[in-house]
């Protein structure tokens, strides 16, 4: 029987939240160890290939990612390993193409890089995840991206955000876990959604139940430890992704498919309806006269050759 961690994973295995394709393969990239669990990140691969389109195949991406200028940095930091796991809240920076990106939940539960600017690429928020104390007697706590910071302020308590400094890896704020302020389910069924929380249910011996209140008024309960603080308020600490700040029913999602496809319709005939009526003929052939519906313009040939086969 072979030892060790395995190094591969089968395709149709892979997290869901990827959006890999069944059939461009086998096999997919395994996300090595580091500081997200399997279920909960996503391959560098992943990110430069599929989502980005830096990178058509397996063979650029080596290009990309195994360059020594160090292109790709998640969280300010270059990383050279296609299978990095990048997952929530990590930032990742591409200087030379000017862009940076959060990595967000979208209100299905699936992975987004949502574009931010520079300024806020400088920083990102770390839930802690326990507070302890080590040897020496020094208060240390441990975020849910597996850092480990020492002396943290005695106000900062476990479920509470932090603002990390990414350039100095300092600590410049702190957000509290408390009703009122906003958060984001990072687990459960209800990954994606966010709102503020509105109570908090203990229940000695089991889990602690936290009711949150949506944009549009509905609520929805899950456990205390799926939540992510991510601002003071009404008000949340970095840019969320474009779309309505709530959860959309079935029947709210087919009525708004076709609401688009209606308006998609109308603007397609009111663009033919313009072009037919256009009283200005410097451009149009005799074809588009005796023949208004058409669209796009064809030879005098064309059209004769036409009206002959149709007698």
């Amino acid at each position: 029987m072979p030892r060790g961690p395995k190094k591969h994973l089968k395709r149709i295995y892979a997290p869901k939240h990827w959006m890999l394709d069944k059939l461009s393969g086998i096999w997919a990239p395994r996300p090595t160890p580091g500081p997200h669990k399997l279920r909960d990140c996503m391959p560098l691969m992943v990110v430069v290939r599929n989502r980005l389109k830096y990178a058509l195949n397996y063979r650029e991406v080596m290009i990309v990612v195994k360059d020594k200028a160090g292109h790709i940095k998640i969280d300010n930091k270059a990383r050279r390993d296609p299978h990095y796991p990048v997952g929530f809240n990590d930032v990742v920076s591409i200087e030379k193409a000017g862009d940076f990106f959060r990595v967000l939940y979208d209100m299905k539960g699936r992975f987004i890089l949502h574009k931010i600017g520079v300024s806020e690429a400088k920083f990102k928020l770390c839930k802690v995840v326990r507070r302890s104390t080590g040897p020496n007697a020094v208060p240390y706590i441990v975020t849910h991206d597996g850092r480990t910071i020492r002396f943290p302020h005695p106000d900062i308590k476990a479920n509470d955000t932090v603002k990390l400094n990414l350039e100095e890896n300092k600590i410049d704020g702190v957000i509290k876990y408390e009703a009122g302020n906003t958060v984001m389910a990072t687990g459960g069924n209800n990954v994606g959604r966010y709102g503020v929380i509105v109570k908090t249910e203990h229940h000695p011996a089991s889990f602690d139940i936290v009711h949150v209140k949506e944009a549009n008024g509905n609520t929805f309960a899950t456990r205390s430890q799926n939540l992510f603080v991510i601002g003071e308020g009404h008000q949340a600490a970095i840019t969320l992704p474009k779309g309505k700040p709530y959860k959309l029913t079935i029947l709210e999602e087919k009525a708004e498919r076709l609401t688009k496809i209606a308006a998609t319709k109308l603007k397609a005939k009111k663009q033919s309806f313009r072009f037919t009526n256009n009283t200005d003929h410097t451009f149009l052939s005799l074809i588009h006269i005796s023949e208004p519906t058409r669209r796009y313009a064809i030879s005098y040939a064309v059209f004769c050759l036409k009206k002959k086969k149709k007698k």
